[in-house]
């Protein structure tokens, strides 16, 4: 659940692993699919490409990302791809993101040891 504090916009679980692909990525590589791959790989999630590219709409709507069409791809028959960039409030959004989950971590981690 995504909500709203002083600060600005808060970012959804979902939303902020976009954004962190995207920039692991590189604002040249950073399009829907690799997108998807980056975010399977690293969490074992399957990701469908629909719901990258619903959310990459509703960052580029909250102006956390911008989109342009890259240069056309031989194999894939001069089809361009659109690329992602991550924009200065986007990557203030994933700096707020880590500055609250470190904060909510600090201190568990002796509970979180314990149940293993």
């Amino acid at each position: 659940m995504t909500r709203r504090r002083a600060g600005g916009p808060s970012l959804g679980e979902f939303e902020l692993m976009v954004l962190l692909a995207a920039l692991r990525l590189g604002e040249e590589e950073a399009y829907a699919v690799s997108i998807v791959d980056e975010i399977g790989e690293r969490t074992g999630r399957a990701v469908r490409r629909a719901a990258v590219y619903v959310t990459l709409q509703r960052l580029e709507a909250k102006g956390m990302v911008a989109t342009r069409l890259g240069d056309p791809r031989p194999e894939r028959g001069g089809k361009a791809r659109r690329v992602v960039r991550v924009t200065p409030a986007g990557l203030a959004a994933v700096r707020a993101a880590r500055s609250a989950f470190r904060s909510m971590w600090d201190g568990l981690e002796p509970m979180l040891e314990r149940t293993r």
